[in-house]
C-alpha cells in the first residue's frame, strides 16, 4: 500500500461555461466557478476535492475565493504531515482552526476521502460501508425562464428519456406572476413528468400562505424551502397546512439544524448537499437523523462539477436514507467535459463510477485551460 502521508495540498479555480444561464431566485449564471483541492500523499496517490457553491456567496456566504484562501493559508498547514486515514481527527483539528466554511471543508474532506481510497484501491463509497445500488434518480433543474422555454427544455429531457421530473425554480419575480408561470408549465408537463419547485428561501410568510396552496392544487408535487432558512417554526406551519410534501434546504445545513427540523415537523424531505454539509461524515450523520424520524432525504446539489458529482454519489448510492432520488445533474450543465470518462447519466439515472476513489479522472488539459490566472 502506498504511503499515507500528506506532503501537500494544492488548489486552483476553474471556471467551467454552461450550456446555457442557470437561474436562481436572486442571481443568474453562465459559467460554474469551481475550486478543485488536491492531497497528494508521499506514496506518489493524489486525493480530489471540490469547493462549489450554487451560484455565488449569495447562498451560504462562501465563494472559491474565500474558500482558497481559507484552504491554502489555514487547513492546509493541519493536513500536512498528517496521513490520509486520520479523516476524523484532521478534521476535528479543522474545526478549531475554522468556523462554519462548511463548502470549504467539504472539498477537503472528500480530497481525503479520495486519496485514502485511491492507497486501499477501492472505491470510496467501500470507505462508507459499501454501496447497496449502482444509480440514484436524477431531477432535471429547469431554473427561472420563461414558460415556452420551460416547455421546450423539458420535452426536450422526456423525450430523450434523459429525466422523468423536474425542478422549478421561483421566486425571481411577483409572487403571483411566479405562480401562474409555474402553474401553467404544471399543465403543459401534466401526466407526462412531475414538477417540483424551489423558492430559494425568497418568500415571506404571508407570501407562503398566500400562494403555495395554489401551487399545491395546481399539480406541483414538492416545495423547497419557501421562506427563510433560519425560520424553521414557519417552515412547520406551512409543512402541517400543505397536501404536499415541503422540502427542507437551507434550513438544514448541520446535524442540530436536522434535529430541529424533524421535532418541529417542518419538513417530509431533507436535501443533503455534500457540500452544504461539510463532507461525507456530515452528510451520514443528518441522513441518520432523518431517517430515525421517518423524514426523506433527496441527495440534493450545489451545481458541482464531475468530482463533487461523483462524490455525492457515492454517498447517496451506501446511503438508504437518500430515498426520495437526487439532483445531480451538475455536469450535464457544462459546456465542456472535465472528466477523461464522462459520469454515466441514462434513463433518468446517474451511475455509480467504478474504479479507485471517486472513479473518475480529470482531463487535465481541460482543466488546465479553464484555470484562472
Amino acid at each position: 500500500m502506498p504511503d499515507l502521508k500528506i506532503v501537500g495540498v494544492d488548489t486552483r479555480i476553474i471556471d467551467v461555461p454552461l450550456v446555457r444561464p442557470h437561474k436562481f431566485a436572486t442571481t443568474s449564471m453562465d459559467a460554474q466557478p469551481i475550486l478543485l483541492v488536491s492531497v497528494r500523499a508521499d506514496g506518489g496517490v493524489t486525493g480530489v476535492g471540490e469547493g462549489v457553491v450554487p451560484g455565488g456567496p449569495w447562498w451560504g456566504g462562501e465563494s472559491v475565493e474565500t474558500m482558497k484562501v481559507l484552504v491554502d493559508r489555514y487547513i492546509a498547514p493541519v493536513l500536512v504531515g498528517r496521513t490520509v486515514d486520520d479523516i476524523t481527527g484532521i478534521m476535528l483539528d479543522i474545526e478549531r482552526v475554522v468556523a462554519g466554511a462548511r463548502f470549504a471543508k467539504a472539498a477537503v474532506e472528500i480530497a481525503l476521502h479520495d486519496a485514502w481510497a485511491r492507497c486501499l484501491n477501492v472505491p470510496v463509497h467501500t470507505l462508507l460501508g459499501g454501496a447497496f445500488r449502482s444509480s440514484i434518480d436524477v431531477t432535471w433543474a429547469l431554473g427561472a425562464a420563461p414558460v415556452e422555454e420551460i416547455l421546450a427544455e423539458a420535452a426536450e429531457k422526456l423525450d430523450r428519456r434523459e429525466h422523468f421530473s423536474f425542478k422549478l425554480k421561483m421566486g425571481a419575480i411577483e409572487p403571483a406572476d411566479d405562480t401562474a408561470r409555474v402553474l401553467a408549465i404544471a399543465e403543459g408537463l401534466k401526466g407526462r413528468a412531475g414538477v417540483r419547485v424551489d423558492i430559494n428561501a425568497r418568500w415571506d410568510r404571508f407570501t407562503a400562505l398566500r400562494y403555495l396552496p395554489a401551487l399545491a392544487d395546481g399539480g406541483v408535487e414538492l416545495i423547497e424551502q419557501p421562506t427563510p432558512g433560519e425560520q424553521i417554526e414557519v417552515l412547520a406551519e406551512l409543512n402541517h397546512l400543505l397536501t404536499i410534501p415541503v422540502m427542507a434546504d437551507e434550513s438544514v445545513q448541520t446535524p442540530h439544524d436536522a434535529l430541529d427540523v424533524v421535532r418541529q415537523g417542518a419538513a417530509d424531505v431533507v436535501a443533503v448537499k455534500t457540500t452544504k454539509c461539510g463532507g461525507l461524515q456530515r452528510s451520514k450523520e443528518i441522513a441518520a437523523i432523518a431517517k430515525a424520524a421517518g423524514v426523506a432525504c433527496h441527495g440534493a446539489t450545489s451545481i458541482e462539477g464531475p468530482i463533487g458529482t461523483a462524490a455525492s454519489i457515492h454517498f447517496a448510492c451506501s446511503e438508504p436514507a437518500i430515498n426520495y432520488g437526487s439532483e445531480l445533474f451538475g455536469p450535464l450543465l457544462f459546456s465542456v467535459e472535465l472528466l477523461q470518462e464522462p459520469l454515466r447519466y441514462s434513463n433518468g439515472a446517474v451511475a455509480l463510477p467504478e474504479g479507485p476513489g471517486l472513479g473518475v479522472e480529470l482531463d487535465m488539459d481541460v482543466v488546465n485551460s479553464l484555470t484562472r490566472e
